[in-house]
């Protein structure tokens, strides 16, 4: 499944691409204006009814809902974007993204990213699906880090998140609904296994945790 030319190739791709996606090359939208944290504050308290409670469950399917706090501000922006633009398959987050504006969203990614940085104390979890992603994570170095927090700011960490959503996310990068080309070239080879390795490294390692309300 991993041959050493595979990984080459796939580092190879995923860091162009990056590069691409950072220098606007690629039509994202401009993530680079700064949100108004304050105005972000207001417009985020309905948010807080999911992502302000720790381990809040969607209900179909069944997921953690994810973590925000230490997350990047610009892939924060670029995940409200997508979800409008039905790039993200999800109808409570497309019900609530398609009404603000490019503005509002610049500014509820400002005030989640404002609640800290990602948290790196204490030990990192550990088991055999753990060190198997860890090994076939090297892929995924290029555009998230080492260890799951991204050296780019359009690119999100995933240290820390709650594996269940981390495997949905696969899932739908594989199915089609989510849309993203650099995702879909990653994992359109893995199986059901390396997903799940995959997700189980990532949840294990100290970064995103859940914003609570003030």
């Amino acid at each position: 499944m991993f041959s050493r030319q595979g990984w080459v190739l796939s580092l190879l791709s995923a860091a162009v691409l990056a590069t691409g996606m950072a220098t606007g090359t690629w039509g994202v939208a401009d993530a680079r204006a700064e949100g108004d944290v304050e105005r972000g504050e207001a417009l985020a308290y309905t948010c807080m009814g999911c992502h302000g409670i720790p381990g809040y469950r969607n209900a179909f399917p069944t997921f953690r809902v994810p973590k925000l706090g230490g997350q990047h501000e610009q892939a924060l922006y670029l995940a409200l974007v997508e979800y409008a633009e039905r790039r993200r398959s999800h109808a409570t987050m497309y019900a609530q993204a398609a009404t603000f504006s490019d503005q509002d969203k610049r500014d509820i990614a400002a005030w989640f990213a404002s609640r800290g940085e990602p948290r790196t104390e204490g030990r990192t979890g550990s088991g055999p699906r753990v060190a198997r992603g860890r090994d076939k994570s090297q892929v995924c170095a290029a555009c998230h880090g080492e260890t799951g927090i991204s050296p780019s700011p359009e690119w999100p960490s995933l240290a820390g998140q709650h594996e269940d959503y981390l495997l949905h996310s696969l899932r739908q990068y594989q199915t089609g609904e989510r849309q993203n080309a650099v995702m879909a070239g990653q994992v359109q080879n893995l199986d059901d296994d390396d997903l799940r390795d995959l997700a189980a490294f990532y949840a294990a390692q100290r970064g995103l945790f859940t914003t609570r309300p003030d």
